[in-house]
């Protein structure tokens, strides 16, 4: 019998091999080899859910009327509850009807967004380094992405201008993302002020995915770019349960502002799939609705969990900004070993030390030669993690004393 001649679609071919894919293998082949691998490398919370939202999802799962398919664009009630939370923490007045649509996670609905709203001969301009669903999305969609370094506010908006003057036909979306992952850059209201008068402007639609809007700092409050004036005409945003509620596994996020844009959302999920268990959106109304205590004592673990790994870096003699939001550190990688690449120090961290971490190269060309760190394991887990990484580090720098370790990263890497 003749093998089966599989091609796959043409926009496969705009899409490299997903790196945290690979890193994630080889983490999982050391597991199951019996190694005891500290994972920093992937955003995922080993904290628990609220325990209250945990119960409420026990308790409606075990009525059978709720095995039925749910509301697609989400309850009503939670959909008031997410229009309610607007209202408590950024002074932004939603309807909680056609303005707010809950997604299956924030990364499904800006994929399906990218699909509603554009196609070949549409650009979109996307912060760099980028997480990899605000560029590919787009790609995917068969839309061109125009990165853009994000150096100073004033640079990115300039660019913004620039661009918006130069080509034609004029970018149909910019992509934001504050705070930023993977780097932790922030944004001002001032900032936002500026995006949505250029929107106006040069009649472009802006996305921001505020995924990390409640993981901050030393006193920092993200801005919401809907309560910038004028926003909800060009703008929506996008949420999410996993990093506020530790319910990343959950799959439970929401959009909220212009009500056409949700409405090229609804439309385009309505072929896609039949909304979220309904058991998960009751349990997120219990979340919203009486777990704000929960957040902040979430944020004093990962705040907790930013200093002891600031502060062992900085002992290993490491260069390090401690953010002031997001569950990440971007780090650049030291002399000499910056030399390998991100992706094949991550490699040798992984091999030598039994630690897992986020090359930068995984977030586009402009990350390579630095690390994201993931504040996810606990303090000691951290240390452990930290102790290994130097003794590898120090191995390393034997070998290449001995000329059996060579630095230069290799030319095929990429």
């Amino acid at each position: 019998m003749s093998k089966l001649n599989i091609k796959f679609a043409e926009r496969m071919q705009q899409l490299p091999p997903y790196l945290f894919g690979m890193i994630n293998k080889m983490k999982m082949e050391k597991r199951w080899n019996g190694d005891d691998v500290i994972d920093l490398g992937m955003g995922n919370p080993i904290d628990p859910a609220p325990s209250q939202v945990t119960e409420k999802l026990i308790d409606v799962a075990n009525d059978p009327k709720s095995h039925r398919y749910p509301v697609a664009g989400g309850m009503k009630n939670l959909k008031r509850e997410i229009a309610l939370y607007y209202q408590r923490n950024y002074d932004v007045k939603l309807s909680g009807t056609d303005d707010v649509i809950c997604t299956i996670g924030s990364k499904e609905g800006i994929s399906h967004l990218c699909l509603a709203l554009l196609g070949p001969g549409d650009s979109v301009l996307v912060p760099a380094p980028a997480f990899p669903i605000h560029v590919y999305a787009a790609v995917i969609a068969g839309a061109s992405v125009i990165r853009i370094s994000l150096y100073s506010e004033e640079s990115f908006l300039q660019q913004i201008q620039n661009i918006c003057q130069s080509l034609y036909p004029r970018p149909k979306l910019v992509m934001l993302n504050y705070p930023h992952n993977p780097t932790g850059v922030l944004a001002s209201k001032e900032f936002f002020t500026e995006v949505v008068r250029l929107a106006r402007k040069y009649n472009f639609m802006v996305v921001n995915d505020f995924a990390y809007s409640r993981i901050t700092y030393d006193g920092y409050v993200a801005p919401s770019l809907l309560e910038i004036p004028g926003a909800e005409e060009v703008a929506v945003e996008f949420g999410s349960f996993s990093k506020s509620y530790n319910m990343a596994g959950w799959r439970l996020g929401y959009c909220v502002g212009n009500p056409q844009i949700i409405e090229g959302l609804s439309r385009i999920k309505g072929y896609y799939d039949y909304g979220i268990f309904s058991a998960i959106q009751v349990a997120g109304i219990v979340a919203m609705r009486d777990c704000e205590d929960s957040i902040g004592e979430q944020v004093e673990v990962y705040q907790k969990r930013r200093d002891v790994l600031c502060e062992g870096l900085e002992r290993m003699g490491w260069q390090v900004d401690k953010p002031k939001a997001g569950m990440f550190l971007w780090v650049k990688i030291p002399e000499p070993y910056a030399q390998m690449g991100s992706i094949r120090f991550s490699v040798e961290m992984m091999s030598r030390a039994n630690v897992a971490v986020a090359p930068g190269a995984g977030f586009g060309e402009e990350g390579d030669g630095y690390l994201r760190l993931a504040l996810v394991e606990n303090e000691n887990r951290i240390k452990q993690a930290l102790k290994q990484m130097k003794r590898s580090l120090s191995d390393i720098d034997d070998e290449i004393e001995k000329g059996v370790f060579q630095l230069q990263k290799e030319e095929n890497e990429d």
